[in-house]
C-alpha cells in the first residue's frame, strides 16, 4: 500500500504526506465516516502546497490561496485518480478522500502524523512550505502500520499574533472581506488600509518560517495546476470579464461577485482620491 501511494505521490508531485491511525485522530463530523462506511483504519494525511511564481507579485491585491483556481478542484481530479486505482487493487477495503469538509480535525491529524509544527495562528507550519499548504487526507479501513507523533509547536515568537490586525479591525480582516452587504466606514477603512481585497495573509508572511522558505525558494509548489490560471492581481474589469464557469473556479465565487466588485470599487474609488492603498 505504502509503495503504491509512494508511486502516485510522485507523479502528482505531493512530497509531504504521511499516515496516523484514525483512532487517534479528532472525529468532528462522525456522520462522514458513517457515509463511507468506515469506523477504524488509517489516514494518509496530505499537505498540498499552493504557492506559486504568480503569488510573489507585488502588486498582489487578494490572498494567495486565491491566487490559482480552487483547490477543492485540484483535490476532486486527484481523488477521481486515486480512489479508483486503490479500489481496484484493494477490492476488499473502502477507501475516502476529503478537503476541508472532513470528518476529522485536519491541522490536528496533520501535526500528529508529522507534517509540521502548529502556529501560533492555529496553521500547520510545515519545514518546505511555511504554513502555505492545503490539508486532506486519504481514509481507509485498512489497518495499515503507523503511529502518531507529539503535536511540535513552533518556537513562539508570537509575530503572527502581534502583528494580526484583529484588534484594529474588531474582528478577523480575511472574514471581513468575504462579508456580504454594506460595509461600514469603519471596515472600509480597515480592507483599503491592510490591501487585500479578499483573504489575509499577514501572520503567514511575518512567520519567520515563511521568511526562510522565501529565501530558500522552497516554498513553491511544485504543483503545476496552481501556477496555472494564476491570477494575482484583481481588477472590476477582469472579474466582470470572467464567464460563469471561469468565475465558478476561483476561490471568491462561493461568495459571488457583488463581493469581491465591492472590495475593488473600494479601491479604485480610494485611487481616484489620489491614495492608490491596494
Amino acid at each position: 500500500m505504502f509503495a503504491f501511494l509512494s508511486s502516485f505521490f510522485e507523479k502528482e508531485f505531493i512530497d509531504c504526506y504521511a499516515p496516523i491511525p484514525l483512532s487517534d485522530c479528532r472525529i468532528v463530523k462522525p456522520y462522514l465516516l458513517e457515509r463511507a462506511g468506515i469506523r477504524n483504519g488509517t489516514v494518509i494525511m496530505m499537505a498540498i502546497p499552493y504557492f506559486s511564481p504568480a503569488c510573489r507579485d507585488s502588486e498582489r491585491n487578494i490572498s494567495a490561496y486565491a491566487v490559482s483556481r480552487d483547490y477543492h478542484l485540484f483535490c476532486k481530479e486527484l481523488f477521481e485518480r486515486l480512489l479508483p486505482a486503490l479500489q481496484a487493487r484493494y477490492p476488499q477495503s473502502k477507501f475516502a478522500a476529503f478537503a476541508d469538509h472532513s470528518p476529522i480535525d485536519e491541522p490536528d491529524a496533520a501535526a500528529k502524523a508529522g507534517l509540521g509544527c502548529v502556529g501560533k495562528n492555529h496553521l500547520l507550519i510545515t519545514s518546505k512550505y511555511s504554513s502555505y499548504v492545503f490539508l486532506s487526507e486519504l481514509i481507509t479501513d485498512m489497518e495499515l502500520p503507523c503511529q502518531s507523533n507529539p503535536i511540535k509547536e513552533c518556537a513562539g515568537c508570537g509575530k503572527c499574533m502581534e502583528l494580526c490586525p484583529i484588534k484594529e479591525c474588531g474582528g478577523c480582516l480575511s472574514a471581513l472581506t468575504q462579508k456580504k452587504g454594506e460595509l461600514t466606514e469603519e471596515e472600509k477603512n480597515c480592507i483599503l488600509k491592510f490591501g487585500s481585497l479578499w483573504g489575509c495573509d499577514i501572520c503567514q508572511e511575518v512567520c519567520p518560517h515563511t521568511q526562510r522558505v522565501l529565501r530558500d525558494g522552497s516554498i513553491e509548489s511544485p504543483i503545476p495546476f496552481f501556477a496555472q490560471n494564476a491570477i494575482p492581481h484583481l481588477t472590476e474589469e477582469i472579474v466582470e470579464g470572467m464567464s460563469d464557469a471561469e468565475f465558478s473556479t476561483r476561490a471568491y465565487s462561493w461568495r459571488g461577485r457583488n463581493t469581491i466588485l465591492r472590495n475593488l470599487r473600494l479601491a479604485k474609488d480610494q485611487d481616484k482620491k489620489g491614495e492608490t492603498l491596494c
